[in-house]
């Protein structure tokens, strides 16, 4: 076999390992039935979730309100925290560097135990307050690399000829950098909304009784059977998502 041909089988090999499962979830969310054998084509699923699952519409615009929150909030301390990386001495670059890149490196599990720690000796009762605090705390460094990425694409000379024409630094940073770094303060945004959609295991460990996630929520029903009502929030989680991508593509693009 040629190289050539070789290659393109093995990707199609990882993306049919990677595309089927998804598939299937999108597929039998119309099923008529609850069995995993195809049996005709019904939306009965995705009526019940409408109609009758009031507590997983609940659970969704739990995740949607902290996920936006937490996001915003990310955003605007990675910004500064990015813009002062990018503007810094190089000391101060690394010593951010090595403690920006440590939560990447961290398990999920270590994060959230030491996150319900800290919130039982400060005695903060575990709530969507607490989920939001801990989705700030692990999104921030994503947000940071991908500004900072953005950032590191241009030449501070355009910064310091703001200066030199009599802007300050609160007008350079809102006129100059904070422009320049649009198109990343956005990715990162949608990217760390994502991870607060997204995320399971920290949000396990700091949600109280009465601050339950979709990904919670979801967790809980699997443990008694998979529901085709999971499948079918499944289908509009990522028909929601793909659509999200396409937007931000374009957006992208346009102030590019």
């Amino acid at each position: 076999m040629k190289p050539g041909k070789f290659a393109f089988t093995m990707i199609l090999i990882v993306l049919l390992f990677f595309y089927i499962p998804i598939f299937i979830v999108v597929l039998f969310s119309f099923n008529s039935s609850k069995s995993p054998v195809w049996t005709g084509f019904s939306l009965k699923w995705y009526e019940k979730l409408f109609t009758s699952s009031a507590h997983i519409w609940r659970t969704f615009m739990n995740s949607i309100i902290v996920g936006i929150s937490s996001s915003f909030v990310s955003v605007i301390l990675g910004t500064f925290g990015a813009v002062a990386m990018y503007m810094g001495a190089k000391k101060f670059k690394k010593l951010m560097w090595t403690t920006t890149y440590i939560p990447f490196i961290i398990p999920d599990i270590i994060i959230g135990v030491s996150l319900l720690i800290f919130f039982t000796t400060i005695h903060l009762r575990l709530s969507l307050l607490t989920i939001f605090i801990a989705h700030v705390t692990f999104s921030i460094p994503y947000t940071m690399m991908i500004i900072l990425t953005r950032l590191q694409d241009f030449d501070k000379s355009i910064i310091e000829a703001a200066y030199d024409l009599g802007a300050t630094r609160p007008i350079a940073l809102w006129k100059v950098i904070i422009p320049i770094a649009l198109p990343g303060i956005v990715a990162a945004f949608f990217m760390a909304f994502t991870l607060s959609i997204d995320d399971f295991v920290i949000t396990f460990f700091v949600a109280g009784p009465s601050s339950t996630t979709l990904p919670l929520q979801i967790f809980s029903m699997v443990r008694f059977g998979i529901s085709p009502v999971i499948n079918a929030i499944s289908t509009l989680l990522l028909v929601g998502t793909i659509f999200i991508s396409i937007l931000l593509r374009k957006y992208v693009r346009y102030i590019i």
